[in-house]
């Protein structure tokens, strides 16, 4: 009989290896997939101009990426379970990644939402996608830095973007290609490439790799099988019942909020900051590295102080906090020191809130509700990043300004913050949130 240290060293040994084996390769593809969703707030700097886009044109175009993500969302998730997450995910990869390289041949408003809704398409479930993929492989005292460090290339990508799209902008006239072209070009390619490494090495399930000893294997199937166990019966596992689900809805609207506010601000970043600091293009992308950076940090930081805690939702919420504050400031015209301040707390904290609170579907949901349930929840959660950027857009045309627009996504974030507290208070009201045993 195993004892109870032996139990500890090959979990912990499972864990280290599911980690090493499976997480740079979700986090490289989802560092495409984010900077090919985001990198035409940068495109937009020269592009906007080009192609005479006003900002009602570019927030829909922007926004339209999240409404073809949200219809496909479900769909693209039951494929997943069918054919396996290893196919699923390299082609959702593969598909987008040519896509963002195809932007470059947009001239008009109409190409423009064609292309931007078709990437939208092509990313849908993938997120989603790997929370169901993860549920396979990490127990929950496991999956919230499991998380964390494969959505850590959300920050990583405004790293990169930041640093290498002013001297992508700078190639202007090179081949006879504009800036913005180029910028869709380079950054778009190595997608493909991902997928294609998603394909050769991402595993499908622990139980058919050759890494794993069968102790391993065991105590992975055994952590889990006792967490669902602990969950309880699914209230069901179909889309109607997904939609129906109260705690479904709830995680939803906190997702709608987050997109609206974060998506929203993050499509426009660049132009905002341009105007509120005077900086030219090229120092604003280091601004935006910088931020990138300590996004980074906290992220990893708030991955494993919310698995010690046992306690997402209350992390989260101050998160969303900091967050309103700093879109208030920027909001109220600041000098560009205050708006540079303001934009780095937002910076880090915007990536951190949809990690805590997409780690926390899990503990909120039986396995059996997880791959719809997690599809349901992203999918009504992008609506918020399709309806926002376009009236944020409408707005700026009618004032001038973006400082009303700031004001309300900060009035958004604040009503973020106390649904994330109505979320905590119920699950641990109702004793929902599954008991955790310490972390290995």
């Amino acid at each position: 009989m195993t004892s109870p240290m032996g139990k500890d060293d090959t979990g912990r040994s499972a864990m280290r290896k599911a980690s090493w084996r499976i997480l740079p390769l979700i986090a490289l593809a989802y560092l495409f997939a984010y900077m090919d969703r985001v990198n035409v707030s940068f495109a937009a700097v020269q592009m906007n101009d080009d192609l005479k886009f006003s900002a009602t044109i570019y927030g829909l175009g922007g926004g339209l990426f999240f409404l073809g993500y949200a219809l496909f969302e479900i769909p693209s998730n039951l494929m997943l379970v069918r054919f396996g997450a290893r196919q699923w995910l390299a082609r959702i990869i593969i598909s987008w990644g040519l896509l963002s390289a195809g932007m470059m041949f947009v001239q008009t408003p109409m190409q423009f939402y064609v292309m931007r809704f078709l990437l939208g398409v092509a990313e849908a479930g993938f997120y989603p996608g790997v929370i169901y993929y993860f549920s396979g492989w990490f127990p929950i005292s496991h999956r919230g830095r499991a998380v964390s460090r494969f959505y850590i290339a959300t920050p990583v990508s405004s790293i990169v973007m930041g640093g290498l799209s002013a001297w992508l902008l700078s190639l202007d006239g090179a081949a006879d290609l504009r800036g913005w072209q180029w910028l869709f070009l380079v950054q778009g390619l190595p997608g493909v490439f991902a997928g294609l490494l998603v394909l050769r090495f991402l595993p499908d399930s622990p139980a058919v790799v050759s890494w794993l000893t069968e102790p391993e294997k065991v105590w992975i199937q055994q952590e889990l099988a006792r967490e669902a166990a602990h969950m309880g019966e699914p209230r069901g596992d179909n889309v109607l019942a997904a939609f129906r689900n109260p705690r479904v809805l709830t995680l939803s609207a906190i997702g709608f909020l987050a997109m609206a506010v974060i998506a929203t601000f993050i499509l426009s970043a660049p132009k905002v900051l341009m105007d509120a600091t005077g900086l030219p293009a090229g120092q604003i992308g280091y601004l935006v590295s910088m931020g990138g950076v300590i996004g980074a940090i906290v992220m990893l930081l708030a991955g494993r102080y919310s698995d010690h805690r046992r306690d997402r939702f209350l992390v989260a919420f101050w998160c969303t906090i900091i967050l309103a504050l700093s879109l208030f400031t920027i909001g109220m015209s600041p000098s560009p020191m205050g708006a540079i301040v303001a934009y780095l707390a937002f910076a880090a904290t915007c990536f951190a809130i949809p990690m805590l609170t997409s780690s926390g579907w899990a503990d909120a949901l039986h396995v059996r509700e997880l791959a719809v349930g997690a599809a349901a929840i992203n999918t009504l959660s992008q609506f918020g990043g399709f309806l926002t950027p376009f009236a944020w857009g409408v707005a700026k045309d009618a004032t001038g300004s973006y400082s009303a627009g700031l004001i309300v996504l900060a009035l958004m974030a604040l009503m973020m913050g106390a649904l994330i507290l109505a979320v905590r208070a119920q699950m641990r009201a109702r004793h929902a949130a599954p008991i955790i045993t310490a972390p290995i």
